[in-house]
């Protein structure tokens, strides 16, 4: 069965999808979760393994402190309750890249659960969608396969990755669009960084993403047998394998199918997903207290000490920065967007004379040069104290906005931050009440049609006034003096 079908928006507006997500994440540690070996991407295949995360006899887990920290913090940045005392059982499962042949995890008691993330709705609202739980466990090896479904050729695999320290985050089935799903995602991802907990590198792995998707008719009290969609990187990949998926299933029902329960993998270049393993019946983890392993306890004395190392989170830093700041919501979104850039611009702005110019200056003046260059922040030419100068300058009418531009153009061609540039062609701008009346008197008396048009009523006449004076004065004439004597000029004729 294919979703390829056009099925009309009347027949896809009877079904209520209900998607529920699993995200995997690894957390930023030096050393593994049970081992000293390096918690490091990029090695040679099989280097960073020893006698613990191989699994070999007679080796036995040691937990990192480090690990327990930030999965604690995770718990608490997604307003979880984080139990007190929690258990790591053994996962039991037989597959090329789990060389123990279980994994190390946590079952029925967690060490966080009960938590929600709010995202924003179409409409301007605020859903909250709830999180179920958020346990610690060790990651598997990679399979690396050579070809695709039926023209598998080969499988390669690094155990590197064994037993790096991961939190799996499991959401309630609260979404109900691929776009919840992405705003969902984009929050949490925002959410970790700004904890510090983990890089969120997709391409690396360091957050994996397994989506759960059923569809039931509008109103039925129980949900439609779900498929679960693997092999997704990217957020954008999520929400285009939900849209698929959920036009497939109801395409199925419709035709009078059943939907199979099983696992599928998203195929990003054909754009569909294809069946991977059945799941009809529930696989059996034989999950049991790992006996290698006390009982986890995180006392509420270390809770709390966790709890002190917690950053400022995005959306309650958005707020203060709106207050703070006097910022737009939309400004504070993009000035938030990662914990770097949020750190940075304040870092400027706290010691401006005017922190929203330096918010205009960096997003639209920088922002533009360095989306037209396809440049990144960290490779711009001008700094952020550059932009704070900038700002500074602008405030002091110690030069025009297009004198700005100019200068700013000039960084960009020479590959000069704006400080240099600015010393070395320093232009001055024209505060002389005088010599701005001089210029004025000089372009009325040449534009007679003109003041004739502005005395009969038509005031915009008086922009064509202010520009041909600003060019007479190269861009020097201050621009606010220069509207006031242009319009009590103009008003004298």
């Amino acid at each position: 069965m294919s979703a390829t079908a056009v099925l009309s928006p009347d027949v896809i507006d009877k079904y209520e999808p209900v998607i529920g997500l699993e995200v995997h994440v690894q957390l930023l540690t030096e050393t593994k979760a049970f081992c000293g070996c390096a918690n490091k991407f990029g090695a040679a295949p099989n280097t960073n393994v020893c006698p613990v995360c191989l699994g070999l006899p007679g080796a036995l887990p040691v937990l990192n402190r480090k690990a327990v920290e930030f999965a604690t913090l995770t718990g608490l940045a997604l307003n979880c309750q984080v139990r007190e005392r929690s258990i790591f059982a053994r996962k039991n499962y037989f597959y090329p890249d789990l060389p123990k042949g279980y994994q190390i995890s946590q079952f029925d008691k967690p060490i966080a659960e009960h938590g929600w993330i709010e995202i924003p709705t179409p409409n301007g609202g605020i859903k909250r969608i709830g999180v179920t739980r958020a346990h610690m466990e060790e990651d598997a090896g990679k399979s690396i396969h050579d070809g695709f479904a039926d023209s598998l050729t080969k499988t390669y695999v690094d155990l590197n990755r064994c037993g790096t320290p991961l939190v799996e985050i499991v959401s309630e089935p609260d979404l109900r669009t691929p776009d919840e799903a992405f705003e969902y995602l984009t929050k949490l991802k925002e959410i970790l960084l700004f904890a510090g907990v983990s890089d969120c590198n997709m391409e690396e792995g360091s957050l994996r993403c397994d989506a759960n998707v059923s569809v039931r008719l509008k109103g039925a009290p129980k949900f439609g047998t779900k498929a679960e969609v693997k092999n997704v990187n990217s957020f954008r990949y999520i929400r285009a394998a939900l849209e698929y998926e959920i036009e497939r299933q109801i395409e199925i029902v419709e035709s009078g199918g059943r939907v199979a329960q099983e696992t599928r993998l998203w195929n990003a270049g054909e754009g569909r997903t294809y069946s991977m393993r059945s799941k009809e019946q529930a696989h059996d983890y034989r999950y049991f207290p790992e006996p290698d392993l006390p009982p986890l306890i995180v006392s509420e004395e270390w809770k709390a000490e966790i709890a002190k190392s917690m950053p400022e989170l995005p959306e309650a830093r958005r707020k203060r920065m709106i207050a703070e700041y006097e910022l737009n919501e939309q400004d504070a979104q993009t000035l938030t967007s990662s914990r770097e850039f949020a750190d940075r611009f304040e870092e400027v702005a706290g010691k401006a004379k005017n922190p929203r110019r330096v918010a205009n200056l960096l997003l639209s003046e920088l922002g533009g040069r360095l989306k037209a260059a396809n440049l990144e922040l960290d490779q711009s030419p001008i700094s952020l104290t550059g932009i704070g100068l900038a700002a500074d300058l602008l405030e002091e009418s110690k030069i025009s906005s297009k004198q700005l531009k100019q200068l700013f153009d000039i960084s960009f061609e020479k590959g000069e931050d704006f400080p240099a540039v600015y010393e070395r062609e320093k232009p001055q701008q024209i505060t002389d009440a005088s010599a701005i009346e001089a210029l004025i008197d000089q372009v009325i008396a040449a534009n007679a049609a003109q003041v004739a048009q502005y005395k009969g009523g038509k005031k915009t006449v008086a922009g064509f006034f202010v520009g041909q004076v600003m060019r007479a004065s190269k861009g020097q004439a201050n621009p606010a003096l220069l509207n006031e004597l242009v319009t009590k000029k103009l008003d004298a004729q």
